[in-house]
């Protein structure tokens, strides 16, 4: 009998049997006459489902919690756009360590966003996870359907933070334009020309090409420059022009090595030399002034050697 009655208590304790509406008892007789009641009360179906329901709006997007996420988001934009703006100012001021220092200025823009958004969503408005959850999905997928160029593009800008195959202040090359890097951002990489046209290259463009850097995060670049001379120019008088006008150059890097390089080539139907005069500027931003300076030099010692002429066509 006693193994009997712990049964149906502890039956009894599960809701194995059945009760009134918000009230459950039963009655368990045991040896010797005596009895136990056991009650147990359950909520109600329509307070519990009132329970699960997401909160009011209001209580959500309350005026107060409004304001307080203005207040952030305006001061989160000052917070970074004057941190971008001393770094860019230090990073000009120091040329071995300009590119360097701009390679954080994207970083602080990305992650600086990244974390204003979530101290507003999650600290201010503070939504339950199931809302949050349900209107991810529905955004989700209507984003996705109505901006899938601008989420690849963002992806984009996200893998060249980590993969890094560029900085800002390098040199590259991609999709026809040429130039440095003056800015990284979610949608597209900003590059000035040599022509100083600032141009937008969208982020999934480049992760999908090749990607030339000049210098790779170095303050230094090789630069090219070609001269045609007549086949049967003296080549040993010629190197030695060449070498020295780039190393009295005030723009040369003199702790890489300068190389002088001849190859035989057709043009306008007659057979050419073309010597490329291979040597590193200091900073890249003298690629072009470098270049200028060394091909007018080299020329113009060139017409004094009689090796150029300036009345036999090339």
């Amino acid at each position: 009998m006693r193994i009997i009655a712990m049964l149906c208590f502890w039956m009894m304790t599960f809701g194995l049997f059945a009760q009134s509406d918000s009230t459950n008892a039963a009655q368990v007789k045991l040896p010797g006459d005596s009895t136990i009641q056991l009650t147990t009360q359950t909520d109600s179906p329509n307070e519990t489902l009132e329970d699960l329901g997401p909160p009011p709006i209001g209580e959500i997007f309350s005026i107060s919690k409004i304001v307080w996420a203005i207040i952030f988001l305006i001061g989160g934009y000052i917070f970074i756009r004057v941190t971008s703006k001393i770094l860019e100012v230090f990073a000009e001021r120091s040329t071995n360590y300009r590119i360097t220092i701009k390679s954080y200025i994207p970083v602080v823009k990305i992650m600086g966003w990244i974390g204003l958004i979530f101290i507003v969503v999650v600290g201010i408005f503070q939504p339950p996870a199931a809302t949050v959850l349900a209107f991810s999905a529905s955004v989700g997928v209507a984003i996705g359907f109505a901006s899938q160029d601008i989420l690849k593009n963002i992806f984009g800008g996200v893998m060249i933070l980590f993969d890094r195959p560029f900085m800002v202040g390098d040199k590259i090359e991609v999709g026809g334009y040429y130039g440095e890097v003056v800015e990284i951002g979610l949608r597209s990489t900003r590059v000035v020309t040599p022509d100083d046209n600032l141009v937008s290259i969208p982020n999934s463009e480049i992760m999908n090409n090749s990607v030339s850097n000049a210098n790779a995060g170095e303050s230094n670049c090789q630069v090219v420059s070609e001269i045609y001379l007549p086949i049967d120019a003296n080549t040993v008088v010629a190197r030695e022009i060449a070498s020295q006008a780039a190393k009295v150059s005030k723009y040369v890097y003199m702790n890489k090595p300068i190389t002088i390089v001849f190859s035989n080539e057709f043009k306008d139907r007659q057979s050419v030399l073309l010597m490329k005069i291979k040597a590193y500027v200091l900073d890249i931003r003298d690629e072009f002034k470098f270049k200028s300076e060394v091909t007018e030099v080299v020329i113009k010692r060139l017409l004094e050697e009689k090796i150029l002429k300036t009345d036999k066509p090339i």
